[in-house]
């Protein structure tokens, strides 16, 4: 037998190898394709386990959701979008140290991403981290975007400065916010938006600006209107305020809220001595009433305090509300000598001391109402009230 198939089998070892080396070929041909089989499976398998995790999420069902997403990263490790997507998933459960730990590992390969850089900023607002989230929000807003980068960038800064506004940092706020708007489109819908965030962090004349942006190109818009009245007022420019209040109650009666400013607005106009257009005559009557009006405060805050003033109560004459009220009695000749022309400083000088007062009893006596109120907002603002 071993001589029969010696004569069909060579020897060679040429040959022999050459057979050998053919069937470790076809070996790893066919173990490459089953490998190659089993991983197109299994990112079969993982893109049905994430879509069935994103379901799941948008069908509020958190937990679930992880797991699914959990089972698609296992079947695809090298998928970024995997983990990213179970990172979010993790950051909105609540368990944020997990998130941070796919998100940074994200962020070592691609630390210049926008995408990547939001996620881990929002991990960082939801720690309540200031320094952390304004981080990488700036990396957010100036990293690389596959698309639509520009929206995505003023997106990411709108919501860093919500949480800026969420942790009172108000002048963080208010830098994001100009430097939003130096480079904002023309686009009413987003100034509407910086104007009322610039409102939110008490920055009243750059959102009046932006209010007015907003009307320059909708003359009639009422969210404008009462923006633009509102911060106007805060800013103490109460020519402006009513004007844009008028318009808005106008467009809108059942609107109070513009009507109570409306309402304070003219009455503060109506009651400065300083504003333009009015005769020496009305000026000069505006202030005894001013002078006049001053008086009756400082009188009911003290009452108000169990204190006497004057004469009467001399236990009394080194508290604030005492002298400022002699210097009422001592000021109160001058007040006949407003008619003439050449006491040119005499009606700053009874304003000062009718502004000092109203602030003193607010202090006191806590705010006032109607004409009093009119004069202590003059008092806080007086050159801009007439804007």
């Amino acid at each position: 037998m071993f001589e029969f198939l010696s004569r069909f089998v060579p020897r060679s070892a040429v040959v022999v190898l050459l057979m050998l080396t053919l069937a470790a070929v076809a070996g790893f041909a066919a173990v490459s394709h089953l490998v190659t089989r089993f991983s197109l499976n299994q990112q079969a398998r993982g893109r049905k386990l994430y879509a069935q995790g994103l379901a799941d999420l948008n069908g509020e069902s958190p937990q679930r959701a992880i797991q699914e997403l959990q089972a698609a990263l296992v079947c695809d490790r090298g998928n970024s979008q995997y983990q990213l997507s179970l990172a979010r998933a993790l950051r909105d459960a609540g368990r944020l140290d997990e998130a941070q730990s796919y998100l940074e590992s994200l962020w070592q390969g691609a630390p210049d991403d926008g995408t990547i850089n939001l996620a881990l900023a929002r991990v960082a607002a939801r720690r309540g981290s200031l320094d952390d989230a304004m981080r990488y929000y700036h990396n957010a807003m100036y990293g690389v975007w596959h698309s639509e980068a520009d929206e995505n960038r003023r997106k990411a800064r709108i919501e860093l400065v919500e949480f800026l506004l969420q942790k009172n940092a108000n002048a963080q706020a208010q830098s994001e916010l100009l430097a939003l708007a130096a480079f904002l489109p023309s686009n009413p819908d987003l100034e509407l938006r910086v104007a009322e965030l610039l409102a939110q962090a008490r920055d009243y004349p750059d959102a009046l600006a932006e209010y007015e942006k907003v009307l320059h190109h909708e003359r009639h818009e009422l969210s404008a209107l009462v923006g633009a009245g509102q911060v106007a007022y805060q800013a103490g420019r109460y020519r402006t305020a009513a004007r844009y209040l008028q318009e808005a109650v106008n467009a809108d009666p059942e609107d109070s809220n513009s009507r109570k400013l409306l309402t304070s607005a003219n009455m503060i106009l109506q009651t400065d001595p300083f504003v333009q257009r009015i005769s020496d005559a009305e000026r000069n009557r505006r202030i005894a009433a001013a002078f006049s009006r001053a008086a009756d405060r400082l009188d009911s805050c003290a009452q108000q305090k169990g204190e006497r003033l004057g004469p009467a109560a001399p236990e009394s004459a080194e508290s604030p509300l005492a002298q400022l009220y002699d210097r009422w009695q001592a000021t109160r000749p001058d007040v006949r000598r407003l008619r003439y022309a050449g006491e040119t400083d005499l009606p700053d000088v009874i304003m000062d001391l009718v502004f000092q007062i109203e602030q003193e009893t607010a202090t006191e006596c806590g705010e006032p109402q109607g004409a009093d109120q009119a004069l202590l907002l003059i008092s806080r603002n007086r050159e801009a009230a007439d804007r």
